[in-house]
């Protein structure tokens, strides 16, 4: 599995706009691409301008065809103005809930 991690520090005014941008992007992004398994929303507590990302695909070429898709477009001009700083990590998973992914021992 493929995981995408975001950070967004949003500008305050545009925050309540980025949100509902955001959650447009995510439902779309479940619901119309087969290899998005997940893709969670969450703020901070103690800035609610920080906004992180989680997001899980089948795979690199997955979030390709997501960074393709015509609603991801449709996200990034909606934000437009609104992003001070965004920050993207890739991971893989090597375990998840307890079960080891890819055939990595239970040791690394």
């Amino acid at each position: 599995m493929f995981v995408v991690c975001v950070e967004f520090e949003i500008a305050l005014p545009h925050l309540d706009e980025f949100l509902l941008a955001m959650r447009k992007n995510a439902h779309l992004s479940l619901r119309d691409e087969e290899g998005c398994q997940q893709f969670d929303i969450c703020q901070d507590q103690q800035n609610p301008a920080s906004i992180f990302l989680y997001e899980i695909y089948d795979d690199a070429a997955a979030f390709k065809r997501h960074k393709a898709a015509p609603h991801y477009h449709e996200f990034n001009a909606a934000i437009d103005g609104m992003v001070l700083k965004k920050t993207v990590r890739l991971f893989t998973i090597i375990s998840q809930n307890g079960i080891r992914q890819n055939g990595i021992s239970k040791n690394g």
